[in-house]
């Protein structure tokens, strides 16, 4: 199979926003609670009244302070609550929301500054301010607010003369066909480029999406814990799902202490990168190693493998499934516990996940639902369900997606997810959308149940000087499986063999270590061993 097209499961609509889907809970749902702000030993409750007030009062001070219909507000901050208030401030005053990542420079966040032509910045704390006026200096006067001195108490201050009747009037001027964010590229090759994604991408995805995943979505008391950067399409798509779905969200970013708001947040499905899992299964595996629990571990992990192994090639055989159910009391549901307990799926993006990971983790209670997609298809392009899955695949398309593989292995890409221009960039527009169809990039196989499997990189493929054609991928995947690799890269190209550059996990390594007698083993002993 080298095509596959799936019709959308909800009608095409050409009025409306994302601004919407606040106001359309705020009536319908009041009193549901829409998010959970973290606060020392707590999480404060936010209903959907409370955040459409919310909404519209940082709105109302944004037009207050002159941001037009159409201009661009840039918004730099970690993951909290603030930004998904502030993203949909910004589409209720029909203005453009332009993602910077909080860890960014002032080389990067000049260049998304000026290339946006922000009229306005909404950044998080004191250091960010000092690389804005670094990275902007000579640039001329644009506004800048800053959340931890009170900056959208000041916004919703300036706000207090407008009317609703004014931001209804302002709001209701912006269609589904016009661009709702700028999403900048990471930049591999030149300069990133500030992708354009419209209220439609965001909406027509979430909307279907919503009704194909509707097992996770729409389940009983659903809710999910966000942590990754919503400066990425992945997050910031989630975010919005989740909003349509009437999902309860969290918002943490505080990665050391990830599993213990797992525990108390307690959320019924996550969402995360591959190395997040990787690092899950890891650390779980030096800590029964230092309980002197090692082998019982090793043996489970086989165990939750060969269950899941067997799910696909028919029913597990008595033996594997008592080994299983003794596993699930000894093991597995200690670690579903330590995820709140209440955790059934995960959705996995930004990379291959691997078939080892995915069927450990079903093995041991958690179906993780991997899925593919990229900035220009606004996130998820294809994904495994709850009712169709394949480990070892990025599922099959959603509803109102079109994949098709090139005859060279190029992944293609049509539907409503798709971008609709590179800002100010014509010439890589045109290179990348051809006929309607976004080139990806990526090399994949379609099976012949319309499953799409992502094999590597057209710019990747390494050919050594023998001729052999490597995916690094594949070497990359196993490498990471230690637990003391970080990242790494194989390298290889035109040479007589592979090797590969690697970085060691700095923060594995004084378990690892001391599960290995080798005590006071440093970073820089452990480089050079």
């Amino acid at each position: 199979m080298n095509h596959i097209s799936v019709a959308p499961l909800v009608t095409a609509k050409v009025k409306g926003n994302l601004s919407d889907l606040p106001a359309r809970n705020g009536a319908g749902r009041p009193r549901a609670v829409a998010f959970c702000k973290r606060s020392p030993g707590t999480w404060v409750e936010v209903t959907n009244a409370e955040f459409l007030a919310d909404v519209r009062a940082v709105a109302k001070g944004l037009m207050a302070s002159g941001v037009g219909l159409g201009e661009r507000v840039a918004i730099m901050s970690k993951t909290r609550y603030e930004w998904a208030l502030t993203d949909f401030a910004i589409w209720t005053a029909g203005a453009v929301s332009v993602p910077i990542y909080e860890t960014s420079s002032a080389r990067q966040v000049g260049w998304i500054v000026n290339d946006a032509a922000c009229s306005a910045v909404i950044l998080e704390t004191p250091a960010h301010a000092r690389i804005l006026a670094e990275a902007t200096a000579g640039d001329g006067e644009r506004q800048v607010w800053q959340i931890d001195a009170g900056g959208l108490d000041k916004l919703r201050a300036a706000g207090r003369e407008v009317t609703d009747e004014a931001v209804e009037a302002r709001r209701s001027q912006v269609s589904r066909g016009d661009v709702a964010t700028i999403i900048y590229t990471s930049g591999t090759t030149g300069r990133p480029k500030g992708c354009q994604l419209t209220h439609d991408n965001f909406m027509a995805l979430a909307e279907n999406a919503t009704e194909r995943m509707e097992m996770v979505l729409r389940a009983e008391g659903a809710s999910t814990l966000l942590f990754l950067p919503l400066a990425h399409v992945f997050a910031r798509f989630i975010q919005v799902v989740c909003v349509n779905a009437g999902v309860r969200m969290g918002f943490t970013s505080d990665i050391k202490n990830l599993v213990a708001d797992f525990g108390t947040f307690s959320p019924t499905f996550i969402l995360s990168v591959p190395r997040v899992f990787e690092k899950i299964y890891n650390s779980s595996e030096q800590r029964a190693v230092s309980q002197g629990k090692g082998r019982i571990f090793a043996a489970a992990a086989a165990t939750a493998i060969a269950w899941s192994q067997a799910q696909e090639n028919g029913k597990p055989r008595a033996l594997l499934t008592a080994r299983h159910a003794l596993f699930d009391l000894l093991v597995y549901s200690k670690l579903r516990a330590a995820l709140g307990g209440k955790v059934a799926y995960a959705v996995s993006g930004g990379a291959p996940l691997g078939p080892r990971l995915g069927h450990f983790y079903r093995g041991i209670g958690l179906t993780v639902l991997e899925g593919y997609g990229l900035t220009e298809t606004t996130a998820p392009a294809t994904m495994n369900t709850p009712d169709l899955i394949k480990i070892g695949t990025v599922g099959t398309p959603l509803p109102g997606v079109a994949i098709r593989v090139a005859e060279d292995g190029e992944v293609l890409i049509k539907g409503n997810n798709v971008f609709s221009a590179y800002r100010n960039n014509p010439t890589a527009t045109y290179e990348a959308l051809v006929d309607g169809w976004f080139h990806t990039g990526d090399v994949g196989q379609l099976d012949d149940e319309g499953f799409l499997k992502i094999t590597g990189r057209k710019k990747e493929l390494l050919i050594t000087a023998g001729g052999k054609n490597v995916v690094p991928a594949f070497l990359e995947d196993r490498l990471r499986a230690h637990p003391l690799v970080s990242q790494c890269i194989v390298v290889g190209d035109q040479k007589p063999f592979i090797g590969a550059l690697i970085t060691l996990d700095a923060e594995m390594l004084p378990s690892w270590a001391k599960n290995n007698r080798l005590l006071n083993l440093s970073l820089d002993d452990a480089r050079i061993r």
